[in-house]
């Protein structure tokens, strides 16, 4: 192999646009017994972002595991977008990450210092979050993969899950929109050298700051925004609440040119796996055509979308502003009647 070689050439999928789709991912599941386990307080049967295991009163243990394929080229900043991501699913249900596992499938003829800068990208943002790296397991396939395996820590009566929201809370959101446009856009050489630089800083900022704000107020869930898109994971949410949702789209911080690339038609097929399990649900309203297309758009390793208490909302949002890369109030939670689970305006 030679040396020089695309990291994303590699790839069939990039980043979380390789997930499996939310609704093909509910039929999958569909039929397998749940065992129950009193200290299991969010397992694999509900729709949230890590598993949470009672220990004590005051410990529980919250873990996840989350991998994918090539989205950057460069190997070590690519080690750093995959542990970034995975890290984030332990903040989203409002923990502390402390051990680290890695998975790896490289391919045989892969550079050794290839190998070492993917990890070496993957060590060091899990040492900025506080964690550590304790081994882990590889493979070799055709098709490079990374991420990580995590643990970390929460108080049982602290834990956050995607399905606390109550009526009124206020939807606040930690990074802007259309990552996974202008991924897709990279992979044609079509991206200017600004977004690119956007995306890599977006994706390697860890979710850290956000969840260190929002543990101090009244939120009531959360969830980090990926591959499922924020139509996808509000969905959960607004299902999981039995609520539906407002979303304010101005006040969604979109990606200029990422909302060009959409108007292009330059999407990524996980944004049409993403409208196909959510749309049903969503009433656009006058929504322009592309900006919905970015509202379904797979993020990876996307901000966190918080639930807050409407009395909390503006003291917490004043907090987010300067610590995280794009604090945004873009909707709030209402009763359910029927219909559609999320109203855009």
């Amino acid at each position: 192999m030679e040396e020089n070689v695309k990291l994303t050439k590699l790839a069939k999928c990039a980043g979380c646009g390789a997930k499996v789709g939310a609704g093909v991912l509910a039929q999958l599941l569909e039929g397998i017994q749940v065992h129950k386990d009193p200290n299991l307080l969010v397992g694999f049967d509900k729709s949230d972002d890590a598993s949470v295991y009672k220990v004590s009163d005051e410990l529980a243990l919250v873990q996840t595991l989350d991998f994918f394929p090539p989205i950057a080229d460069d190997p070590y900043t690519f080690g750093q977008i995959a542990a970034t991501n995975a890290l984030s699913d332990i903040y989203a249900m409002g923990g502390d990450p402390k051990l680290a596992l890695n998975i790896m499938c490289v391919p045989e003829d892969m550079p050794k210092d290839t190998v070492h800068q993917i990890l070496r990208g993957g060590y060091e943002k899990v040492y900025e979050a506080g964690a550590l790296i304790t081994g882990g397991h590889s493979i070799f396939d055709d098709e490079p993969k990374y991420g990580l395996s995590v643990t970390g820590f929460v108080h049982p009566d602290r834990i956050l899950t995607n399905s606390g929201a109550k009526e009124g809370d206020v939807l606040l959101l930690t990074k802007p929109i259309g990552i996974g446009i202008l991924t897709s856009a990279m992979k044609a050489d079509l991206c200017s050298k600004e977004s690119t630089e956007l995306a890599m800083r977006l994706m390697t900022t860890l979710n850290k700051n956000g969840r260190d704000a929002m543990v101090k107020y009244r939120v009531h869930a959360c969830t980090d925004v990926t591959g499922f898109a924020l139509m996808g994971h509000l969905l959960e949410m607004a299902q999981g609440s039995d609520l539906r949702a407002e979303v304010e789209v101005s006040a969604v911080d979109l990606i200029p040119e990422a909302l060009e690339f959409a108007r292009m038609g330059v999407l990524p097929a996980g944004m049409y796996r993403n409208r196909t399990f959510a749309e049903q649900w969503v009433d656009a309203g006058q929504t322009e055509i592309a900006v919905q297309d970015m509202l379904y758009d797979p993020q990876t390793s996307g901000g966190l979308l918080m639930a807050v208490d409407p009395a909390d909302a503006d003291a917490l949002l004043a907090e987010l502003k300067g610590t995280v890369p794009s604090a945004q109030r873009v909707g709030v939670m209402r009763r359910y009647e029927g219909g559609a689970r999320i109203v855009l305006h």
